[in-house]
This record gives structure tokens, sequence and C-alpha cells, in this order.
């Protein structure tokens, strides 16, 4: 049979298409907007289905601070509708204007908000989604006080498609900030922006986002307050104490962007990386001795111990550069995951070294088993083929 695309306008349509699919055994590729199709495993699958028509917010009980949406509603596009009781899912992911709720799920994006909202899995209350035998399946619930049965949704985020199709989805809501600053600090020692964010992270000051980058002679730490506009002053006057023998100045910039313009940068790799929190100025401070042997690398990283990093250079540089990390990162348990090749050559596995798979495979290709056993569902595109 040819390859079909499938564009269902309700959760049981969606079911009646994996339900037939089940029983021909095609495989399916799950799509949103399509920005995040580059990470993990290429593949090629029987039938693509379009989640766009499974679209907009289903029920928002802003009492409540949750909303119901559907997967294929924009990031963007559901942040403006809470806005209007000025109300926000606390999460900063990549290409809001363009990526889905959908994707953003399956992939587990998430930004500079996580250090004081949580992570993706913090906010998720609730999905409903299709496992690939059609059954229809609404685990969690529309409450934030929900603790029956095992937390599906938690495994669910970040499966990239592999367990099921997310149709629909509850967050928890936050308000919007009414009043928020943001500072620069910058140095060509990054050991002092490291001691500024760690006291930070342990002050008792309304810190909304903070992130730690390199600039071409220089390094920066970005710093939001949240406030009302009495405790910014005094965070601003306490802030200009402890970063009395730095550069700091009020930042025009949307710091929330920052991540997102790395991949706008020509020819580059992308890599997410995951270390120990202590150890992020030693590695941004590695990325910018790398001029000197004529690659380019530009890197943002979160006091959580995330780093996104743009990196230029050729292909066999980059290849040790990657191998390089991933043996330094993985006795600190670690990660260097490639979300964008540039020219990284195809061969390398985008998720680890393939010698040293992850603990915890065995168990999740059992997972993967009870879900999808015949690996209909975005076949090899997770960790370890799953």
């Amino acid at each position: 049979m040819p390859t079909k695309t499938h564009s269902p306008a309700t959760t049981e349509e969606l079911s009646a298409i994996l339900r037939e699919a089940s029983a021909l055994g095609r495989t399916i590729t799950p799509t949103g907007a399509g920005t995040k199709l580059a990470w993990g495993n290429a593949i090629t699958t029987d039938d693509t289905i379009s989640l766009a028509n499974l679209s907009g917010v289903r029920e928002h009980s802003w009492q409540d601070l949750t909303a119901t949406v559907g997967a294929g509603t924009t990031w963007s596009a559901l942040q403006s509708q809470l806005a209007r009781h000025h109300q926000r899912v606390a999460l900063d992911p990549l290409f809001p204007e363009r990526a889905t709720v959908g994707g953003i799920l399956a992939t587990n994006d998430s930004g500079l908000l996580r250090m004081r909202y949580g992570g993706l899995r913090d906010l998720v209350l609730g999905m409903t989604v299709v496992l690939a035998d059609g059954t229809i399946a609404r685990t969690g619930g529309k409450v934030v006080k929900n603790v029956a049965g095992y937390d599906l949704p938690k495994l669910l985020t970040g499966s990239f498609g592999t367990l099921g199709i997310i149709t629909e989805a509850t967050f928890r809501l936050h308000p919007l900030p009414a009043h928020t600053s943001t500072f620069t600090a910058r140095s060509a020692d990054i050991a002092a922006l490291a001691d500024l964010m760690q006291h930070l992270v342990t002050s008792a000051m309304s810190l909304e986002a903070m992130q730690l980058r390199n600039e071409p002679d220089a390094f920066a730490l970005d710093i939001q307050f949240a406030a009302v506009p009495e405790a910014l002053d005094d965070h601003e006057q306490r802030l200009r104490r402890l970063a009395s023998k730095l550069s700091l100045e009020p930042t025009t910039v949307d710091i929330y962007t920052t991540r997102e313009q790395l991949f706008a940068i020509p020819n580059a790799t992308i890599l997410k990386l995951t270390t120990l929190p202590t150890k992020l100025s030693a590695l941004i401070a590695g990325f910018a001795q790398l001029a000197a042997h004529g690659i380019t690398a530009q890197a943002v990283a979160d006091p959580s111990g995330i780093v996104t990093v743009a990196l230029v250079a050729p292909a066999a540089g980059l290849a040790t550069i990657l191998e390089d990390l991933r043996a330094r990162l993985a006795p600190i348990g670690g990660t260097a995951v490639i979300l964008q090749r540039g020219a990284l050559p195809t061969d390398i596995d985008p998720w680890n070294n393939p010698a040293h798979p992850p603990a915890a495979l065995d168990v999740m290709r059992a997972i993967k088993n009870e879900f999808d056993s015949h690996r209909l569902l975005n076949p090899g595109r997770f960790v370890g083929g799953l």
C-alpha cells in the first residue's frame, strides 16, 4: 500500500486510523508542526498522522488554574488565550509560534522557567492518548490534586511518540508576572559569575529565570526577577551589592529567545548537554577556549545543569568534540544529545555512545513492548532504537 498522510479531526477518528494501521501492520509517524522531527534517530514509516486539526483550548478553568488543550495547538496560541485571564503554562519551549503542544510534550522541551516552576512533567496533570492498537486512554485528571493511579503523563512526556499519540493534555497554570526586571552581569572571569549564580539560587529573592552563556570577549549571566515593584527595587539593590565587582546593566534583549537563536546559526551543530550544576562554569569556559582552535561555540546554560551549545567546525573536529564530551559527562551521569547535526556524520548516534547504553534501557524496552508490542509508533526513533 502507498504511504498515507492522515489528518484526524477527533480522538475517535485517530483511534479508527490506528486500529486499521495495527491490523495491517503499518508503521506510523505522528507530527505537529514538524519543528523537532530531526531530533532522535532518522526513521521512515508507512504513514504520517498530522495532529494539526486536533487544536484549540477545550476547557480553561481559570478559577482552578487548569486548562485542557488539543495536541495540535501551537504553544503561542495556548498562551495567548490563557493570558486573557492573566495566566500561563509556566514553560518556555523552543519555537513557540510554530511548535505544538503534542510535539513539546513528546520531546519534553522546556527552557529557563523550569528553574522556578519545574519541568514539563511537573506541569502536566492529565492526558488523552491513543495507543498503537487504537485504544483511547485517559490518564491523570483535570485538577491539581490528583493521586489516583500511576502517573502515566510523566511516562508519556518525553517518549517521542513511541508509546502512544497524545491528543489532549491538561496543564497546571500559574499567574502571569505583572512586573519583572532583567539584568546582565558580565565578566572575563566565569568563576565570578558562577559564584553570583550560586548566591542567587540560594537567596530568598524572587528569581524568575537565569542563564549563563559565553560571548566573544567575556561571559554573561542573565538574571530576571518577578515581584511587586517595591520588591524589585530591593532585589536590584541586593544584586548590585553581590555583583559590585562585575559589569552589571539592565538587559534589553529577550532572554527567552537566546536558546532558539542558536538554531539559526548557519551550519551549526546543536547539542543538548546535561551535567552537574557545579560543572557548568568549567564546561562553558571550555567552549570559549575552542575559539583558539578555529571552532565557534556558543553555549547557553541554566542553573539546573542543562546546556544548549551551537558548534561550527569541520566534521572531524565535531566528532572529536562530541566523543570527548560524552566521555567526560558519562562518569557524572551527564549526557550529550544531538538536536541538529550540522556537519556531523549521519552514522553518529544522536542519543549516546552505543557502547555504553543507558542503564535503564532494558526497562525502557519492556515498557515499549507493553504499549506497542508490534513496534508501529515511531519505531527506532528513541534511545537504543526504541
